[in-house]
């Protein structure tokens, strides 16, 4: 038997990443099929067809439809069950309204406290998220894109903003597929965010600031019409 002495320096060995349950497994599946608009808005979901699509019990499915109601994609509606929660105007805005005050402050504070290690962390995210914008699936883009700022949020130390942001990502995802390739934008949404990374790594927060407000005036600009636009095609319908 080992003594005390002996247990207190044994080491483990720290794991990067949590493996993946099959409840995270199912949601990103799921996630990643209302982003990619093969489940269009307004769609039912139904718990059968979805179990023997995914090979999992009801139970499982029944989490995830409750965790992506959370995040916005999913409606629960009285008498027909869930849906794949539709999106207006009013709502949207809502969402580039939160994101100009908690993205504006973060890149702000970013600039001005950011150490000396964080650069090439940035420009590393950066990289990351040009190699994957001409995916044609959007999953790792949009994971890219989430890591990038959450590096941001984190070296600001604005976690409790974080957390907020993330409980919009559904929404803030889902609005990242409509405009971000989007051909009538006056400039495109990476250059955007080279911007914004520039103006942190120039540690200059007013700059920064103003990075984040052209890319979200920008992508609302083109969010309301296409909303808009929606809107009156199933008006007309």
């Amino acid at each position: 038997m080992m003594s005390a002495m002996e247990q207190s320096e044994m080491t483990l060995e720290k794991i990067d990443q949590a493996p993946q349950t099959l409840r995270d497994i199912v949601q990103k599946r799921l996630r990643e099929a209302i982003l990619d608009g093969r489940f269009a808005p307004g769609a039912r979901l139904v718990e059968r067809p979805l179990c023997e699509q995914l090979g999992v019990s009801r139970t499982v499915v029944r989490e995830t439809i409750r965790y992506l109601e959370a995040e916005g994609l999913v409606e629960i509606i009285p008498n027909r069950g869930p849906i794949v929660a539709t999106l207006n105007w009013d709502q949207a805005k809502q969402v580039y309204d939160i994101r100009r005050q908690l993205e504006g402050s973060a890149v702000a504070a970013c600039a001005e406290m950011q150490g000396p290690d964080f650069a090439p962390k940035l420009s590393a995210a950066l990289a990351v998220l040009q190699s994957k914008i001409h995916d044609t699936e959007w999953s790792d883009f949009l994971q890219a894109t989430t890591h990038f700022y959450h590096l941001i949020f984190q070296e600001a130390g604005h976690s409790i903003a974080w957390e907020i942001a993330q409980r919009l990502n559904g929404r803030i995802s889902r609005l990242r597929t409509l405009t971000i390739t989007d051909q009538t934008r006056e400039r495109s949404g990476m250059s955007h965010m080279v911007a914004i990374h520039d103006a942190i790594l120039s540690r200059d927060a007013m700059k920064a600031r103003q990075a984040v407000e052209d890319h979200i005036s920008d992508a609302a600009r083109i969010a309301n019409k296409f909303l808009h636009d929606t809107a009156l095609e199933a008006e007309n319908d």
